[in-house]
């Protein structure tokens, strides 16, 4: 399944968009305009902003300027978080590119990154809608909730399940659940509307991250733009880790204790041995499943709303999560 029809659905607004975006780049700093340009053009799939127009076409608002604006600020968050998040885990590569604080260095990268949410923060202002701005800066401040939470249990072998979910919501959902919900605020939609937009765009969100952490331990650099083991070389314990964990401690203990020793020491040396055993363990097939059932969730929301093009394409839109390789 390609994603390249759901774009087509909204192509008009997303160029839209983009205008928005780019008009909002420019500073009296070169500097500042040289890395936020180097984020943004960089090949992301620009999901977050996908939803938030296709909640609007859903709720027939799509075309409202207003809407292009909030999915701009949205695209503008999601990339303040990505150069904050290269910094605290000393990433070198995302999309297939050096990240920008392997390029210009962690200062430079952080206090861009502090612009970039300033601008977001600027067009949600020049939506005049004080409901999307509460729903956005609170949703600010559990992604940045869910960063620390996340940097607490680096190299942490005992994580669990649970504390899994509450980080990747925190650190990735919100930003889809939000995004969703103010699409919704704008279209003046009932609060029935509203939460199902909410509650889509969170486990949406939730399997979008779980495909993301399944995959880096059975994709490859190339595809996925990023170093392959990557979550491990950073200490970071994700379900295909934790499943892998609780297969092997009964049967399988000196693998069990070989991924153990793998987290506690962040070493990705032996990397393609760990990640075969994660892969020969049913540990990723058993993390897609749940990001499956997690998606299906997401479709039972759409229920309360209209069903048309749109919507349709919601729909399909966590059937590509599920089936993506990048």
């Amino acid at each position: 399944m390609t994603i390249q029809p759901i774009y087509e659905l909204v192509a008009e607004q997303f160029e839209s968009v983009n205008q928005v975006i780019l008009s909002n780049l420019h500073s009296e700093i070169d500097r500042v305009e040289e890395i936020s340009e180097y984020l943004v053009s960089s090949g992301g799939k620009r999901v977050r902003p996908l939803i938030t127009l296709l909640c609007a076409g859903a709720l027939g608002d799509i075309d409202n300027a207003l809407q292009h604006r909030l999915a701009a600020s949205i695209e503008f968050l999601h990339t303040a978080t990505l150069l904050h998040d290269d910094v605290v885990d000393m990433s070198d590569l995302r999309r297939g590119k050096p990240t920008a604080n392997a390029t210009w260095g962690n200062a430079s990268s952080v206090l861009v990154g502090d612009f970039v949410y300033s601008r977001a923060f600027q067009i949600m202002v020049s939506i005049g809608n004080l409901d999307v701005m509460k729903v956005l800066s609170d949703t600010t401040a559990k992604i940045a909730e869910g960063e620390v939470k996340q940097l607490i249990h680096v190299g942490d072998a005992d994580l669990n399940e649970e504390d899994y979910f509450t980080v990747i919501e925190n650190k990735t959902a919100v930003l889809f659940s939000g995004a969703c919900e103010a699409s919704a605020i704008l279209a003046g939609s009932s609060n029935i509307e509203r939460q199902a937009c909410a509650a889509y765009g969170l486990e949406l969100g939730k399997a979008f991250q779980l495909v993301d952490d399944s995959l880096d331990y059975v994709g490859d650099a190339k595809s996925l733009g990023k170093n392959v083991g990557d979550d491990l070389a950073e200490g970071k314990v994700t379900l295909p880790m934790i499943y892998a964990l609780q297969i092997t401690k009964t049967k399988d203990p000196a693998a069990h204790e070989q991924l153990r020793k793998s987290i506690l020491d962040k070493n990705i040396e032996n990397i393609g041995k760990v990640a075969q055993i994660i892969r020969e363990s049913g540990a990723v097939e058993q993390s897609f499943a749940h990001a499956d059932k997690i998606v299906q969730k997401s479709v039972e929301h759409l229920m309360q709303l209209t069903n048309n093009s749109y919507t349709s394409a919601m729909h399909h839109l966590g059937q590509y999560i599920l089936s993506r390789n990048t």
